[in-house]
């Protein structure tokens, strides 16, 4: 029974820190998408078209990165495991 409620805490722990790390990094690519010049690309920045794109722009990048640091951290909280 402790064993369960100990794994369902880590469960826990282990989605609020992903929730952290996605909200810190999509605000991070989010304010750094504003300073990217979407004029070069895109025939009107400021149309619904334009802000959809930045939006899944943002979605993308931040998935990308927000997967690398989760990834790591979990495989450098594992590697405890080897020796």
């Amino acid at each position: 029974m402790w064993e369960e409620t100990e794994a369902l805490e880590q469960f826990g722990q282990q989605a609020l820190v992903s929730l952290f790390v996605n909200i810190v990094v999509l605000v991070t690519v989010w304010w750094s998408l504003q300073t990217f010049k979407w004029d070069l690309f895109v025939a009107d920045p400021d149309g619904p078209k334009a802000k959809a794109l930045v939006i899944l722009v943002a979605i993308a990048i931040t998935h990308l990165v927000s997967s690398f640091l989760l990834n790591y951290f979990n495989w450098s909280t594992m590697l405890r495991h080897l020796f």
